[in-house]
């Protein structure tokens, strides 16, 4: 059984809803302190899956996960490009992902290029809702049919359960140039975008969730970890028996990370 590591701090409060979806997809999830990760950054070698959950990391003080990340910039950087380079899926939702991007692990480095070996500058951004207002719904969403995440990948879902929670004041994506994004879209780095009509946060190109050259690290703003059941769906009592039928999509996003975990164990 594949080990997912949950790692947690002050402020994080999505942790045991990743570490269920882990579960429920097939893998034992584990939970470490950021303080203990950054003590001994050699613990995540022995991990084959990754979660960093959503949350307000450290208050969101100065800015939605910035002390989270700088802090992580300076220890693990290292350990969590090694954890990629071997081949480990990771997760990065919500307050996770805004971590994530100032790391410098998303977008990360062009296909097939090295991963650098210090901290690159972040070349996008969370930046605040064009509402200025927290937004806690669900959104329409749409995968791409270019995409190289291993995440999101799979068939076509009926358009009534094509839906992800949102729950985030400074969501709204944007790329340091609009050719970055063109080589984003180009590269199959978009893993989610929001409905054309249904963009919650005026993220540029309705991006939703971007994810690494390899496929392999998926960080969006959306939480699939709490749409891992059919009962979750806002309106699952209405929905047809071919609607409602196989795994929910978040549940599914975790499914294919396990299943490529698996994979990877074998070889």
């Amino acid at each position: 059984m594949p080990t997912a590591l949950i790692i947690t701090t002050a402020g994080i409060n999505c942790d045991r809803e990743l570490g269920e979806a882990f579960e429920l997809a097939g893998a034992r999830a584990e939970f470490r302190h950021l303080n203990e990760l950054m003590a001994d950054p050699a613990l995540l070698d022995s991990y084959d899956l990754i979660g960093l959950p959503g949350g307000f990391s450290y208050g969101d003080a100065v800015a939605a996960g910035r002390v989270a990340a700088q802090l992580m910039r300076r220890t693990l950087y290292d350990a969590l490009v090694r954890t990629i380079e071997r081949g480990v899926p990771m997760i990065a939702p919500c307050n996770g992902f805004q971590i994530a991007v100032q790391i410098g692990l998303l977008p990360g480095p062009e296909p097939g290029d090295p991963w650098p070996r210090r901290p690159p500058k972040p070349t996008v951004t969370l930046a605040d809702n064009a509402s200025a207002c927290f937004i806690d719904r669900w959104t329409r969403v749409e995968i791409p049919q270019h995409t190289r995440c291993i995440w999101t990948h799979g068939p076509a879902l009926p358009d009534a359960v094509r839906l992800l929670p949102v729950a985030h004041g400074e969501g709204r994506f944007i790329p340091e140039s609009d050719g970055l994004l063109g080589n984003l879209a180009e590269h199959g780095q978009v893993a989610v975008r929001y409905a054309a009509d249904d963009n919650p946060n005026g993220s540029v190109g309705n991006v939703a969730g971007i994810c690494d050259a390899s496929g392999l690290v998926l960080g969006l703003m959306p939480h699939p970890e709490r749409y891992t059941r059919w009962t979750q769906h806002p309106w699952w009592t209405r929905l047809g028996e071919t609607e409602g039928g196989g795994d929910p999509p978040g549940l599914r996003m975790f499914r294919n990370a396990v299943a490529r975990a698996r994979q990877a164990a074998t070889v």
